[in-house]
């Protein structure tokens, strides 16, 4: 049977799934972190196909989502989509760290994953920590400070006053450069890396991803079967019922 608990670590809500046999003991690691708007529930689905596997997940709440809801429109939560970015790769830390502590977790069979904006901070995260075995970015982006270039732009196209000065802006594009994968791509240290992207995303532009995977296989030369890229072409934002499969397979292979 699997087991669904509700935590709250250093003031982080999440969800703990594990098989029930597997409580108590070291088991291998994910943490699935949930997409923009979203909330933790919403992915349980994935955390119980791992669950079945043998392995441990916990779903955090992202920085004003759900039980940490800010009371932010979307306009307003949208402004602070890279401080919740950045804020949930610190937490991955805080979170692996106590759960390593509490003999939880085998510390070397440790993966991160997310839809969207959590397959963005998954890719941000492999510029950080070496103890991240295996990935999945679902509909992610690794181009931190391209995306946010484009994000800009689409604003100011659309007629919306961008509340920051010139100087601010260059300051939040230089606080991204440490998390943008494509600036740190020497860091991957040929980690097991699966990416699912629909070709018709108009949230997450398919485009850029597809591209930094194309420019890293040379990479994985030694081990190319350890980078992988789903494409999905009739996939908008919503990740198919092969790509949900397709990350259960890749952490029991790599975990």
């Amino acid at each position: 049977m699997v087991i669904v608990e509700k935590q709250i670590v250093a003031n982080i809500p999440l969800l703990h799934i594990v098989d029930e046999s597997l409580q108590h003991e070291k088991t291998p690691f994910v943490m699935f972190i949930h997409g923009f708007t979203s909330g933790k529930e919403n992915n349980l689905h994935y955390a119980y196909l791992l669950a079945e596997k043998g392995i441990r997940v916990i779903l955090p709440e992202a920085l004003y989502h759900g039980e940490r809801t800010g009371n932010y429109d979307i306009k307003q939560l949208s402004m602070r989509f890279w401080k919740i970015v950045v804020n949930e790769i610190k937490e991955l830390k805080t979170l692996k760290d106590y759960f390593v502590e509490k003999q939880l977790v085998d510390p070397k069979r440790i993966g991160v994953a997310g839809t969207s904006m959590g397959g963005i901070t998954t890719l941000g995260a492999l510029t950080q920590y070496d103890w991240i075995k295996a990935a999945v970015s679902l509909m992610g982006s690794p181009g931190y400070v391209q995306m946010l270039k484009a994000q800009l732009n689409s604003l100011q196209q659309s007629g919306v006053e961008i509340p920051l000065t010139s100087e601010e802006i260059e300051q939040q594009v230089n606080g991204l450069e440490p998390f943008d994968l494509t600036l740190h791509r020497d860091k991957l240290h040929n980690r097991p890396l699966l990416f699912w992207h629909g070709e018709k995303d108009p949230v997450v532009p398919f485009a850029p991803t597809y591209q930094f995977y194309k420019e890293i296989v040379p990479m994985y030369e030694e081990n190319p079967h350890m980078l992988k890229f789903i494409t999905d072409p009739l996939a908008d934002h919503k990740v198919s019922r092969e790509g949900v499969y397709a990350l259960v397979d890749w952490f029991e292979n790599y975990l």
